[in-house]
């Protein structure tokens, strides 16, 4: 069952990077108490993902973070270095955190996956973004095809914060 706006989050560990190294934070940590943008992607480095849907967030950042929003998350189901290197080689860091689902619980708890399996890249997310207050989804903009950025951009989704 696909995860929709009004259902909490599921209970979920990723990892992130901190100056001590990966560390694992849960649902909880990262979204209780918060209103947060999280947006997905199929995997950093990707083309869509790299050329079109993060440069968008880096330079929308602050004006979403002026409209009551906590913290900017990207998950995808890359392992935390990757992730992290991908934020460093954007621009991203300190303005986005990256929450690693490297085996793609995550993904596979809100219903949100896709089988990459064609490109040799096997379960991946869904390219989606979304708003969650205290770990409750408040809107949800999911792409239909994997292989575009348009209704999980960071234009389209401030337009409607």
């Amino acid at each position: 069952m696909t995860i929709k706006p009004g259902d909490r989050l599921p209970q979920a560990t990723f990892r992130v990077m901190t100056a001590e190294g990966p560390a694992a934070r849960s649902t909880d940590d990262l979204f209780a108490g918060r209103r947060v943008v999280l947006f997905a992607v199929p995997g950093a480095f990707t083309p869509t993902c790299h050329r079109n849907h993060l440069p968008g967030f880096v330079a929308e950042a602050d004006a979403i973070l002026a409209r009551g929003i906590d913290a900017i998350y990207v998950t995808a189901v890359n392992d935390i270095f990757v992730m992290d290197a991908w934020l460093k080689a954007s621009g991203a860091e300190g303005k986005i955190t990256a929450l690693a689902d490297g085996n793609g619980e995550f993904a596979s708890a809100i219903g949100l996956t896709m089988d990459g399996s064609g490109f040799g890249l096997g379960l991946r997310s869904q390219r989606y973004s979304m708003v969650a207050r205290d770990g409750v989804v408040e809107q949800l903009n999911v792409e239909e095809i994997s292989g575009k950025a348009d209704v999980s951009t960071a234009a389209h989704l401030l337009s409607s914060l």
